[in-house]
């Protein structure tokens, strides 16, 4: 073993050097084989006891067992891959265990450690392996606060998230300020027990426990999944986009929303043998609000050492506090005072006319090719935030957009479709003269395609950069699919059969073997049919949607739809669950949708919602499912607390989008003064045009414009699959195994309208957290890392309410040049490599392209 590091011998906590003298080791041999397992040592003692009673035979199968489904996961330790594959391939030691005595103990420990256990250390860091089955979690207490922080939540994370960059208030957001809350209803609201339907109630149920806090959390959290209805209506309703005004109807907009959440809800719960059970779903983003809950419910706090060679003791909650300070503060600056901080478009300002410097370097309309481009945690963590996912997800997510980023670069500058006669990196559609795409020249009273008006008009065309995100789309969907069969068919098995054996009656609990699906065993399990009803609910009320309003679409929409989101759901939700990336495969939607009802934009609209839309959301709800898992909260009480939320969530984000359209003045404009600018309602109108007008002959069909753009589908495909036999024989500490098809894929997307801007300043955080202080200082990584990307995000959602409300929405803005940095192409946005004299036009001929 590694010799121990003098940093972390320090370390050991006075508990641990009495159990270790106890069990006879020394002080210095604990924390060697604690660091090397990815555990305190205080966890090493106790496991090495339980390990005792643990047969060579049971370890042996235990071992097997995790080398059957962990082999091939990228997030378990390489290292100890290669320890349990020595130990079951290893004659000697079980023919003569005698002469192996040692050995076999710290395997015995290992393999308890990853059975009585989570596998995973960052799991470890934040979930307990014990429940106290008398916690309550469905409380009087916990279904008041939770819903009104849905109100909360919906209103807000509705209001700005037609931001750029967008802000939401989160989780984490929701756990600090729910926990005094819970406090208070503790110690001050009488006892009050009464009867419901024959069930005795207590109004305060006494201590305000985790289970009930972690409740509000995830009923909290529906209203972060924001109903994708706002992208029809929005669209639908203004008329800067389509102006069908049979949108601004509460009713289709309240039938459309319900529909696409419960649709969600009821794949989610469908699909929890495949998401939420299996323990290689990790769920990276749930784990920080794990974290937080933890620590404002742990009156404990062990002083750990880290970097510094200092020893820290602070408490998790009074971490957070102090984080959130500095965060809220700061974020004043680049927000509001010194709006440059931001977006630090310094290498521009050196020549803000020069077309290939802003083009390279822009961080607004360029390519972001910055080594330093913002001070904005916002910024920084649009894509990913660093301190959650791993590091190797980070860096592959950065790997694909350099990549793509020199192909958009190589495109451009040789005109390839005639992207230099276009701004370099905007979602937006151009006509063959340059100028933007006027929708409305080619389309009727109806909203449909006028093919006349069309062929007197142009083909759309689209931007260098809109380009290489459509290759990288089509690409990561495909890649999803062959990566979830290769990398992850035994899992999928499993989980089939469990489905199955579920409907049939049987006891599917014994599937799942992980320490957290046994401890859920002892709760009643909410059974599949209740799901079933939600979505036939969710059916009925996308059906009524689409006959009973003027939108010109066949029903089939829906249940073709949902007929795709069956297909994508759970290779999606594999990779969310184990890398935190969420392949959102809203392009193929489109791409199905405006093939099979083309000219119809909001016919394609449709199908994508109940297509991609069903699954993002069945995604989140996986994600609160698995909150539920961690913290051991009766599935029955998820259940209906998810329901409940949903329904309030739909109606308040429908009640503020009708506000933001009707009361915001210069909605979705350039240059909306409190950056109301609607860049997704961009690239969502961009593609109803591209897909649904149009239709995806006419862009991508035989003999089209960017026909050669459907070669990513196979290249993919292969892929994966390619990568798989060419490194299954490198050893699992090889950094090649680090790669990711599908992360690179997904980081090669991250175009029109961002750029690597958004993106590069992830890697340096990534690295410090994840390389260097957790390899060093896995406890002090344990104890703060979560909380810290926790404290960050409430302090930038929190001060960003205050200063939209205070501040911006009364007109107190700082008029100075820190907040007017960009000149020239930057700041119109509109500058292009070629030009076009006065009367001329790129591309086919008028009335000759395709129909």
């Amino acid at each position: 073993m590694a010799p121990l590091n003098e940093k972390d011998a320090v370390g050991v906590s006075a508990s641990a050097n009495a159990l270790a003298l106890d069990h006879g080791y020394a002080e210095d041999e604990i924390q060697e084989k604690a660091k090397l397992l990815g555990c305190s040592a205080e966890e090493f003692l106790e496991v090495k006891e339980s390990s005792k009673t643990l047969s060579l035979e049971d370890a042996a199968n235990r071992a097997k067992r995790i080398l059957h489904f962990h082999d091939q996961d990228s997030n378990f330790n390489p290292e100890s891959i290669v320890r349990l594959q020595a130990f079951v391939n290893h004659p000697d030691l079980f023919d003569n265990p005698d002469a192996h005595a040692e050995l076999i103990a710290d395997i015995k420990a290992e393999v308890c450690l990853l059975t009585d256990d989570s596998p995973y250390a960052e799991v470890r860091a934040v979930v307990s392996n014990k429940d106290d089955t008398y916690a309550p979690a469905g409380t009087i207490r916990a279904w008041t606060i939770g819903l009104v922080f849905v109100v909360l939540l919906s209103f807000v994370n509705q209001l700005f998230s037609v931001r750029q960059p967008a802000i939401r208030l989160d989780a984490a957001v929701v756990q600090l300020l729910s926990f005094p809350i819970g406090k208070a209803w503790e110690r001050w609201l009488p006892v009050g027990e009464f009867a419901v339907f024959g069930a005795r109630l207590k109004l305060n149920p006494g201590k305000f426990t985790q289970k009930e806090h972690m409740l509000i959390s995830i009923m909290a959290n529906v209203a972060t999944s924001l109903p994708h209805s706002r992208y029809i209506i929005f669209t639908s309703w203004m008329r800067k986009y389509f102006n069908r005004p049979f949108a601004s109807s509460f009713g289709f907009q309240i039938c459309i929303s319900l529909s696409f959440n419960l649709m969600g809800f009821g794949l989610a719960g469908l699909a929890r043998r495949f998401l939420v059970y299996p323990s290689f779903c990790i769920w990276p983003r749930s784990l920080v609000t794990v974290a937080l809950n933890q620590s404002l419910h742990d009156d404990e706090s062990p002083t750990v050492p880290g970097p510094f060679k200092r020893l820290y003791s602070m408490s998790r909650y009074n971490f957070f506090l102090l984080a959130f300070a500095c965060m809220f503060v700061w974020f004043w600056f680049p927000s509001h005072i010194v709006s440059a901080l931001s977006l630090f478009n310094w290498l521009a300002w050196i020549a803000p006319s020069n077309f290939a410097l802003t083009a390279i370097t822009g961080l607004k309309t360029g390519l972001g090719f910055n080594p330093l481009p913002t001070f904005d945690w916002n910024v920084a963590t649009l894509h990913i935030d660093p301190l959650i996912v791993p590091f190797h997800v980070t860096a592959n997510m950065f790997a694909g957009a350099l990549l793509s980023g020199l192909i958009l670069v190589a495109m451009y500058w040789t005109n390839s479709y005639h992207t230099g006669y276009l701004p370099i990196n905007t979602n937006n559609m151009f006509a063959n003269n340059g100028s933007q795409y006027n929708v409305s020249a080619i389309l009727d009273e109806r909203g449909l395609l006028d093919t006349e008006k069309y062929l007197s008009y142009s083909p759309v065309y689209i931007t260098a950069a809109s380009i290489v995100y459509y290759i990288f789309f089509f690409a990561v969907y495909s890649a999803v699919v062959s990566y979830a069969i290769v990398y992850h068919r035994q899992d999928i098995k499993l989980g089939m059969r469990s489905l199955v054996r579920s409907f049939r009656g049987g006891n599917n609990r014994n599937d799942f073997q992980d320490i957290h699906s046994r401890l859920m065993g002892s709760y009643r399990e909410a059974p599949e049919w209740w799901y079933l009803i939600l979505n036939v609910i969710a059916v009925g009320l996308g059906v009524a949607a689409v006959v009973a309003w003027p939108t010109y679409t066949n029903v089939g929409v829906v249940f073709f739809g949902i007929a795709l989101a069956l297909i994508f759901v759970i290779p999606t939700g594999i990779i969310y669950a184990t890398t935190g990336i969420e392949v959102e495969y809203n392009v193929l939607a489109e791409f199905i949708g405006g093939a099979w009802q083309p000219g119809n934009a909001l016919a394609m609209n449709f199908f994508k919602g109940f297509g991609y839309v069903t699954t993002a959301h069945a995604l989140s709800f996986a994600n609160d499912l698995k909150l539920g898992h961690y913290l051991k909260i009766p599935p029955r009480q998820t259940f209906w607390c998810q329901v409940a939320a949903t329904i309030v969530s739909a109606l308040v984000c429908t009640g503020v989008m009708n506000f933001q359209i009707t009361r915001i003045p210069d909605l979705c404009e350039a240059n909306q003064k409190n950056k109301f600018t609607c860049p997704g309602l961009q690239s969502y109108f961009t593609a109803a045009v591209l897909f649904g007008s149009l239709g995806a002959r006419r862009v991508f069909g035989a003999s089209a414009q960017y026909t050669a753009l459907l070669a990513a589908f196979p290249a993919g495909l292969l892929f994966p699959v390619i990568y798989y036999y060419a490194t299954r024989r490198l050893p699992r500490t090889h950094w090649l195994t680090k790669i990711h098809p599908v992360v690179i894929f997904s980081g090669g997307h991250t175009w029109a309208p961002y750029n690597l801007g958004y993106l590069w300043p992830a890697v340096l955080p990534g690295w410090i957290s994840w390389n260097y202080i957790r390899r060093r200082y896995l406890m002090f990584w344990s104890k703060y890392n979560y909380v810290l990307s926790a404290a960050f995000s409430t302090g930038i959602a929190i001060a960003a309410v205050v200063i939209f409300f205070a501040v911006s929405y009364h007109g107190a803005d700082v008029n100075w040049i820190g907040n007017q940095p960009d000149k020239g192409c930057e700041a119109s946005g509109e500058c292009t490599r070629l030009h076009l004299s006065e009367g001329e036009y790129f591309g086919p001929r008028i009335g000759t392209f395709v129909v």
